[in-house]
C-alpha cells in the first residue's frame, strides 16, 4: 500500500516536470532558432512480489519513473526572411559558435538575431545575450563599415544529444558531443531567421496526456492514503 503511495507520489512529480518543458516550449513558439525540447521517462527500481509463503512470485511490484533526461531536437527549421541587416540562419545542419567577452566561455546557438556592440574603437558581432560570434577561425567578428573581418563560421559536433541548455538558446556541449569541427560547405543565409521548432498542436497533445496522468496519479495518492488509513483504523 505504501508502495503505490509513492509510485502515484513519483508519477506526479514526472508529469509535472512534463508540463514544465512543454509549457516552455509553447512559451517560445515565436523565438527565431528555438529547439523544441521533451523529456525521457525511466522507470524506477522493481522487485518480485513474494507470496504467503515468501517465495517470489511472478508478479512485480516498483517505486514510479522519474524523468531521465530532456531532449532537444535539432533538427533545422525552415527559415524567414527579415530586414535585419545582422540577421543570419544556417541552410541545414550546425551552429554558430559564440564566446563570452567577460569569461571567454564558449556556446552555441542557432539563433542568427545578432547585432553590434561597441567595445573601445571595434564593433564586435553579438547575440542578444552580448556573446560575440566567431569566425571560421574561431575569433570574434569584428565589423566595419559593414565590412566583416571574416565569414562568420558554421559548426557542427559529430553527437548533438546531451548538449546542455544554458539559457538564451544556447548550448554548451558536454564530453558525449566530442570536440566542434567546422562545416566547410554550410551554407548561411543573411536577412533571415530559422523559426522555431516548435509544433502547436503536438505540445497542446502533450498537455492534454499529461494533465490526464497527473489526474490519475493523484486519484492514486488518494485511494493509496484512504486504504491505508482504513486499515489502520481496523488495526486499533
Amino acid at each position: 500500500m505504501y508502495s503505490s503511495f509513492y509510485a502515484a507520489a513519483r508519477g506526479v512529480i514526472a508529469q509535472q516536470q512534463k508540463l514544465d518543458v512543454t509549457a516552455n516550449n509553447l512559451a517560445n513558439i515565436n523565438n527565431y532558432g528555438y529547439k523544441n525540447k521533451s523529456v525521457s521517462f525511466s522507470n524506477l527500481m522493481y522487485y518480485n512480489m513474494n507470496n504467503q509463503y515468501g517465495q517470489d512470485t511472478a508478479m512485480k511490484a516498483g517505486t514510479g519513473v522519474k524523468v531521465e533526461m530532456t531532449n532537444t531536437d535539432f533538427t533545422p527549421e525552415a527559415y524567414t526572411e527579415t530586414d535585419g541587416a545582422y540577421d543570419f540562419a544556417i541552410g541545414g545542419k550546425g551552429f554558430f559558435r559564440l564566446v563570452n567577452p567577460s569569461s571567454g566561455a564558449v556556446t552555441y546557438t542557432r539563433n542568427g538575431h545578432f547585432s553590434l556592440s561597441q567595445q573601445g574603437n571595434q564593433f564586435y558581432l553579438v547575440n542578444d545575450a552580448g556573446n560575440r560570434v566567431c569566425d571560421r577561425n574561431g575569433n570574434p567578428v569584428i565589423v566595419n563599415n559593414g565590412t566583416f573581418s571574416g565569414e562568420i563560421g558554421i559548426y557542427q559536433f559529430n553527437i548533438t544529444d546531451g548538449m546542455q541548455s544554458v539559457g538564451d538558446n544556447e548550448f554548451a556541449p558536454t564530453a558525449k558531443n566530442g570536440t566542434p569541427f567546422l562545416v566547410q560547405d554550410g551554407k548561411l543565409i543573411r536577412h533571415a531567421l530559422e523559426t522555431s521548432g516548435v509544433d502547436m498542436a503536438e505540445e497542446m497533445t502533450k498537455v492534454i496526456e499529461s494533465q490526464r496522468a497527473y489526474s490519475y496519479a493523484l486519484r492514486m495518492v488518494q485511494t493509496s492514503d484512504e486504504i491505508v488509513n482504513t486499515v489502520n483504523s481496523l488495526r486499533q
